[in-house]
């Protein structure tokens, strides 16, 4: 994979990527209305694959939170066309990678040292790269070790990424562009703790060391002394991403023990620990023959305040469907509607999240249930899609709703869609 040499880092240099980008765009659409102009019935399939590997050409040029909202984006199927998901996912883990010399700049930084200094063995060239940083091997004392580094510039470029990315976030969260800074903040609080990797080995270490008990699940050690701020040092793990796991068509009781440890990682944190490894995409988790799985990334994670986390739970009550004065309780503390709203507008957001609630809390209301039942994820995207397009649902706004549910909301799609992608039954029931 070719290498980046250097990273715009300046905002008039990233702005003027993309809009070198919106030129490009633009020339794909004059391509594609001329082939219509010779063939009317021609699909819109080329024009999408051209727009797609331009867009992810930008960000993956710019990296950093620009090219973690395509991530992000990547793991929402249904939302956006096949060509931009399958391009997107890219950033997972195969994103272009830096130079050896920008990695050399970085450590010089960190110990003043170069990496075949501070290590026995280094590779020179990236195993993988994602949106934030890359990752190398290297050797010390015997021991292997995966070393992550930092793109250079991630962090002094977030403001004006921001900036840049609204657009993009209002498209990904289904929100009016006006709208959209109820969220952004909470959104750029999380992006920003992703470029801290000081806070990120603190955060490993902890919610590693409180989830060490849960079956199928292992965890790497981390190394205080061979980390910074812009490094991050820990076990070399062994195992596979989730695509070219099930491309190795294991059997249904690996897969099974695969979902159900996935499930439990998360079903701990969120109730008990009450703090969330919030990025559940496929890059995060390597795979090994015998079903366990391997944890590699707290980067993004989400604290859930205590008065929000009971809140939001009891609209996994199963009663609270039929309870009208129970849902509309717990609507009015998530501050899905106030006081002053009028009669027609609440009876709108309570039938509204009645729906969804009994589309997306399903999972919560059965003792086991199947996620790889085609038809139930097939109605939670197409849900999902008329809810965004809904122009009364647009038009009461975003300022309603807790931002502190975005990446909680968020994290328990990425959940459904990896055991839907397993295509697993598993226990959900929180009484075992």
């Amino acid at each position: 994979m070719k290498e980046q040499d250097k990273i715009p880092t300046s905002r008039g240099a990233r702005t003027g990527r993309f809009i070198k980008t919106g030129a490009q765009i633009g020339g794909n659409y004059l391509k594609h209305y001329a082939k219509k102009l010779v063939n009317s019935e021609a699909s819109d399939e080329d024009l999408h694959k051209a727009n797609a590997q331009d867009i992810y050409g930008a960000l993956s040029e710019l990296k950093g939170s620009a090219l973690k909202v395509a991530q992000m984006m990547s793991m929402d199927q249904g939302i956006l066309p096949e060509a931009y998901t399958n391009q997107f996912s890219l950033a997972q883990y195969s994103a272009p990678p830096l130079s050896y010399p920008l990695v050399v700049r970085t450590f010089q930084k960190a110990f003043q040292k170069s990496p075949t200094d501070v290590f026995d063995t280094f590779s020179k060239s990236a195993i993988s790269a994602a949106s934030m940083g890359q990752v190398h091997r290297a050797e010390l004392d015997g021991k292997l070790l995966a070393v992550k580094i930092q793109y250079p510039g991630v962090q002094d470029s977030l403001e004006s990424d921001m900036r840049i990315v609204k657009p993009m976030a209002a498209r990904l969260f289904q929100l009016n562009n006006s709208d959209i800074d109820h969220y952004l903040e909470e959104v750029a609080g999380r992006m920003k703790e992703e470029c801290d990797y000081s806070l990120e080995l603190k955060r490993s270490v902890e919610i590693s060391k409180a989830c060490a008990h849960i079956s199928g699940l292992t965890f790497p050690t981390y190394y205080p002394e061979l980390s910074s701020d812009r490094i991050l040092t820990m076990d070399w793990m062994e195992g596979v991403h989730l695509k070219e796991f099930t491309e190795s068509n294991p059997s249904y009781e690996v897969r099974q023990k695969v979902g159900q440890a996935l499930w439990d990682f998360y079903d701990y944190q969120i109730h008990e620990l009450k703090s969330l490894h919030a990025d559940p995409h496929p890059g995060n988790f390597l795979i090994r023959e015998d079903g366990t799985v391997g944890v590699i990334d707290f980067g993004c994670v989400k604290n859930l305040p205590e008065k929000f986390y009971h809140s939001f739970f009891k609209l996994t009550d199963a009663e609270i469907l039929t309870n009208d004065q129970k849902l509309d309780d717990a609507l009015l503390e998530l501050e899905f509607y106030n006081e002053s709203d009028d009669l027609e507008l609440k009876e709108f957001i309570s039938s509204t999240m009645r729906e969804f609630l009994s589309l997306l809390g399903r999972p919560f209301m059965e003792e086991k249930f199947d996620f790889g039942d085609e038809s139930y994820i097939k109605a939670v995207f197409e849900l999902g899609q008329r809810f965004g397009k809904d122009s009364k649902i647009r038009k009461i706004g975003a300022g309603r709703g807790p931002a502190d549910a975005i990446y909680l909301n968020r994290t328990y799609f990425g959940l459904y869609t990896l055991l839907n992608r397993l295509g697993v039954q598993v226990r959900t029931s929180r009484n075992k």
